[in-house]
């Protein structure tokens, strides 16, 4: 049996709210209150100036403390556009409390112009309205009688939280779009597959099943009048098909490989999300279908290493083709000392070994890794193949033989 307290409807978050927006990134909605902890220098004052933890600072703190949570939860739950309210509000209860404890006031006004980063104003407009707030500061302030080296010290302070707050936000907005930018390269590479795909079939298909559909119609009206004319178009029905189920298998084997420059430039935005450039070669020209969709797979898992384990800064992949072979280097200049070999270096032998090549891995300590790639092209890759051939080829002589 569970019991859980009802939340009154002013406290659930509106859609377009700080605490809406956490949801959506599936975070804790009230993540931000951890910035609550800060107001712990409410309590620390009366220790700082001397004066103590007198009564008046226990009946001002305990009376506009829960006003002050009150109004950032606000802030949190409620549309962006109406946060400068609650912003002012705070602002203005740090104003009201000056005069009766310094500490309390003097923290309320800065939560108060930080809180107002939360609205979608510009820059000109959010600028103004921190610069509203520190002249009504400085004017109570000043009126009280706070020495003017505390409230210059203060206005200074809501300058550097402020500034480091909103740099923190636009990084967070870039890191943002550059993960959309990659859903879209990614998004508008699929639809692009997919429209070839149906190009190629319909290509592929469409005459060739019509031309197999007229040969067996053909076929049965030849077939009581004559049978070695019939008995013809359906041998020629019977070679088109089979040219048909090599071409499909052709194709299939095109879909399912994996386009180098694609995964390259889906590389370079992976590893710029995690401030690592990568620098590339111009790709050689006409690789084999295996070969190009292996480099591929291995690239992809190289590169997702660097981007998790690496700590790198640049990483470079570089190509030398000749017409008998091919080396590919993926580099980074992380923190190397690679040891134990994973599951995903472990597949990447796999691969490299099924297209008869070879791989290098040099992880010196502190020096990056360099991971170099062999693979045989021409001559050399048809040599290799042929000492596979022989098990493949007895296996469809047996098979023709029992047909």
């Amino acid at each position: 049996m569970s019991f859980s307290l009802p939340v009154p409807a002013w406290m659930w978050p509106t859609p377009d709210s700080e605490a809406a927006e956490n949801i959506r990134k599936g975070h804790n909605p009230w993540m931000d209150a951890v910035h609550l902890l800060w107001s712990i220098w409410i309590f620390f004052g009366p220790l700082m100036d001397g004066r103590g933890f007198t009564f008046k600072w226990l009946i001002t703190t305990a009376v506009t403390y829960p006003i002050f949570a009150s109004l950032y939860g606000l802030c949190i739950i409620r549309p962006r556009r109406s946060v400068y309210r609650y912003a002012w509000g705070i602002a203005l209860l740090g104003l009201l409390t000056l005069k009766f404890n310094d500490s309390s006031g003097g923290c309320y006004f800065i939560y108060g112009c930080v809180m107002l980063r939360t609205c979608e104003w510009s820059w000109r407009k959010y600028l103004l309205q921190v610069f509203a707030m520190c002249v009504a500061f400085a004017l109570v302030s000043s009126v009280d009688g706070m020495p003017w080296q505390v409230i210059a010290y203060l206005i200074a302070m809501v300058g550097i939280i402020t500034t480091v707050i909103n740099v923190s936000i636009n990084a967070s907005k870039k890191n943002a779009a550059l993960k959309l930018s990659q859903d879209e390269v990614r998004r508008l590479a699929a639809t692009a597959e997919r429209e070839r795909i149906g190009r190629d079939l319909h290509d592929l298909l469409g005459h060739t099943l019509s031309l197999i559909t007229l040969k067996l119609e053909l076929s049965r009206k030849l077939f009581d009048r004559d049978p070695v004319a019939s008995r013809r178009e359906l041998e020629e029905a019977e070679n088109v098909a089979r040219h048909a189920l090599g071409e499909v298998r052709a194709a299939v084997t095109g879909i399912r490989a994996t386009d180098l420059a694609a995964e390259l430039a889906s590389a370079r935005l992976l590893l710029e999300s995690s401030a690592v450039h990568l620098d590339y070669d111009a790709l050689p020209p006409s690789l084999p279908t295996d070969v190009e969709r292996g480099l591929a797979l291995v690239i992809r898992e190289a590169v997702t290493n660097i981007h998790r384990h690496a700590g790198a800064t640049e990483a470079s992949v570089r190509f030398e083709s000749t017409a008998e072979k091919l080396d590919m280097q993926i580099c980074d200049n992380g923190r190397g000392g690679q040891s134990v070999e994973g599951n995903g270096i472990n597949g990447m032998r796999e691969r490299v070994r099924a297209m008869g090549g070879a791989l290098l891995i040099e992880s010196p300590p502190k020096r990056g890794t360099c991971l170099t790639v062999y693979v045989p092209l021409g001559a050399k890759r048809r040599s290799v193949q042929s000492l596979a051939s022989p098990s493949d080829n007895e296996s469809t002589d047996l098979a023709q033989g029992a047909a």
